[in-house]
C-alpha cells in the first residue's frame, strides 16, 4: 500500500492527519517532541504502533529529559509508547534507532499477517472493528494486515464503523477500497443481527495492550463483540505485535483507560447533537477478558485459547 502514516525526513517528521481522512489528504509536519505529543493526543496519528513509531521519532529531533515525559502523558493505554520510549532512551544512535523501530514495525506486521492468514478459510466473511491497517501501523497493518494477507483466499471484510470517532467507517473501509478488498460498512449495533443471520465467519480485532494473562484492552466496543462472537460460537482473533504485550500487568483490571473529551460523543466536525449540559461518559477503550479470545496472532506465534501459562514464553523472550 502505497499510503504512509508517517514520513521521517531526517529533521522532520510529516504525520498523514487521520482526522481528515477520507475526504482529505493532508500531512502535518513535526518538528519537536511537543508537536508529536499533541498529534498524537490530537489523533492525528493513531493505532498503537503507529503512535510507538511517532513517539521514537519525536525524541530522535529532540533527545532531551523532557521530551520522554510530555510524549509519555500523550495518550495512557497503549504499551507500544512506552515501549518505544524505553528503547530510545536505550539507544546512543537515537536516529538509528527511530529508523530501526520503524523498520521492525513493517517487518513484524507482514509476519502478523502470515501466521495469521493460516487461519483464515477460504471465501470467509471477516467483521474487524477500529483500523488496523497501514494507517495504524508503520505498513500492512494488524488485524487488517492478517486481512491483507488472505486476500488471495477470496475474503471479504464488515467493517463496524467504530463510534465515536469513526475509524471503521472513514479508516478501514477507506483503506479497503483503496486495494480492491470487497468491503460492507455496518453501524456497531449491527453486528449481532448479521451474526444471528449466519453472515459472519469470524472476526479479528487488534490490541493497544495486551496482560501477561491474556485480557486484551483495544478500542471501545470490542468487549461486545468478543460476547457476541462467543455467544454465537464464531472464532475471534486478537492480532498484534509483540510489543503490544505488557508483563507487568498481572490482567486487564490493571491496564489504564484513556477518558476521550465529551465533545467527540456529543457530535462531529462542528456539529453538535446532543443536548447542551448533558453528562457525558467517553472512555476510548475496553478489555476483553481472555477466555472471550480464541487465539492471540503475533509476529512469532499463534496462541491458541490464550492465558497467562501459554504466554509466558513469548512474553519472557519477546518484550
Amino acid at each position: 500500500m502505497t499510503v504512509e502514516a508517517l514520513r521521517w525526513k531526517g529533521d522532520a517528521l510529516e504525520l498523514l492527519d487521520q482526522r481528515l481522512l477520507p475526504d482529505q489528504f493532508v500531512y502535518v509536519t513535526c518538528r519537536s517532541a511537543a508537536q508529536v505529543a499533541a498529534a498524537i493526543r490530537d489523533m492525528v496519528v493513531r493505532g498503537a504502533p503507529a503512535i510507538g513509531c511517532a513517539a521514537a521519532f519525536a525524541i530522535a529531533l529532540e533527545p532531551k529529559e523532557a521530551s520522554y515525559a510530555i510524549l509519555a502523558k500523550s495518550r495512557p493505554t497503549a504499551i507500544n509508547l512506552a515501549w518505544a520510549l524505553e528503547r530510545m532512551r536505550r539507544a546512543e544512535d537515537k536516529k538509528a534507532e527511530a529508523e530501526a523501530i520503524y523498520a521492525e514495525d513493517l517487518a513484524v506486521n507482514r509476519a502478523i499477517g502470515a501466521q495469521g492468514a493460516k487461519l483464515i478459510p477460504e471465501g470467509a466473511r471477516i467483521l474487524t472493528y477500529c483500523n488496523t491497517g497501514a494507517l495504524a501501523t508503520a505498513g500492512h497493518g494488524t488485524a487488517l494486515g492478517v486481512i491483507r494477507s488472505a486476500r488471495d483466499k477470496g475474503v471479504s471484510v464488515i467493517a463496524c464503523e467504530t463510534r465515536p470517532y469513526l475509524q471503521g467507517a472513514r479508516l478501514t473501509a477507506w483503506e479497503c477500497m483503496q486495494e480492491g478488498i470487497p468491503c460492507t460498512l455496518i453501524t456497531d449495533n449491527m453486528a449481532g443481527h448479521f451474526m444471528s443471520r449466519g453472515e459472519v465467519d469470524l472476526v479479528i480485532v487488534g490490541a493497544d495492550r495486551i496482560a501477561a494473562n491474556g485480557d486484551t484492552a483495544n478500542k471501545i466496543g470490542t468487549y461486545t463483540l468478543a460476547v457476541l462472537a462467543h455467544r454465537h460460537k464464531l472464532p475471534f482473533y486478537v492480532a498484534a505485535p509483540l510489543s503490544s504485550f505488557d508483563a507487568k500487568m498481572a490482567n486487564g483490571s490493571q491496564i489504564p483507560i484513556e477518558e476521550r473529551p465529551a465533545d467527540e460523543v456529543t457530535g462531529y466536525r462542528g456539529v453538535r447533537w446532543a443536548p447542551q449540559g448533558v453528562a457525558v461518559m467517553n472512555p476510548a477503550f475496553d478489555v476483553t477478558p481472555a477466555e472471550l479470545i480464541t487465539a492471540i496472532i503475533c509476529e512469532k506465534a499463534v496462541v491458541q485459547a490464550p492465558s497467562r501459562e501459554r504466554l509466558q514464553p513469548l512474553i519472557s523472550t519477546g518484550v
